[in-house]
C-alpha cells in the first residue's frame, strides 16, 4: 500500500518511536496533504480516496489493511480522526481539485472500546485519554453534503 495510505501519525514517528507535540502534529498533517495531493494528481482515472474517520483506538487502521487489498489499486486512503466537517474539510478539497471522488468511511466504536484499544498499544503510540474523551465528544457523522460521494458506516473492526 506504499504510496497510497496516509496517517498524519505515521509522520510523528522517530529513530526512538512516535514522538507527539502539538507543532510536530501540525507539520505531519501538513506533510500527509501534501503527500496525498501528489499521489492523487499521479492517479489513474478510477482512482478513489477513503477518507477513513473515527475516534482514536476505533479501528481505523485495521479496517484499511481489512478492506486495501479488495478496492484494489486505485483505493487511497487518509487514516485520521477529523471528527468535525471543519477537519475533513481539507482533505475533500484536494481529491476534488484532483478530479478524485471521496467516500467517507466512518469507524464507529463505544468510547469504552476506543479507551481499551488505545491502553493496548505500544506506549509510543498510545494518545492520551482526554484527546480520546474529546474527539469522541465532538464527532460529527460525515455527510454527502460535505462533498463525499459515498458514505460508509462500519463498526469497529475486529483486529486479527
Amino acid at each position: 500500500m506504499h504510496g497510497r495510505y496516509f496517517n498524519p501519525d505515521d509522520y510523528l514517528e522517530t529513530s526512538t518511536g512516535r514522538v507527539f507535540t502539538p507543532e510536530r502534529s501540525a507539520v505531519a498533517f501538513e506533510r500527509a496533504y501534501e503527500d496525498l495531493e501528489s499521489a492523487l494528481r499521479r492517479a489513474s482515472p478510477d482512482a478513489r480516496l477513503f477518507l477513513v474517520v473515527g475516534v482514536q483506538g476505533a479501528g481505523k487502521t485495521t479496517w484499511v489493511q481489512q478492506h486495501a487489498d479488495a478496492l484494489g489499486s486505485s483505493a487511497f486512503f487518509f487514516d485520521a480522526a477529523l471528527s468535525r466537517a471543519v477537519h475533513r474539510a481539507r482533505a475533500l478539497s484536494i481529491a476534488r481539485a484532483c478530479g478524485v471522488p471521496a467516500v467517507a468511511v466512518w469507524v464507529q466504536a463505544p468510547l469504552e472500546v476506543a479507551l481499551t484499544r488505545n491502553q493496548l498499544r505500544r506506549a509510543d503510540h498510545r494518545v492520551p485519554d482526554a484527546a480520546i474523551h474529546s474527539v469522541h465528544s465532538m464527532m460529527e457523522p460525515p455527510s454527502i453534503s460535505e462533498g463525499f460521494v459515498e458514505v460508509q458506516k462500519a463498526s469497529a473492526p475486529t483486529r486479527s
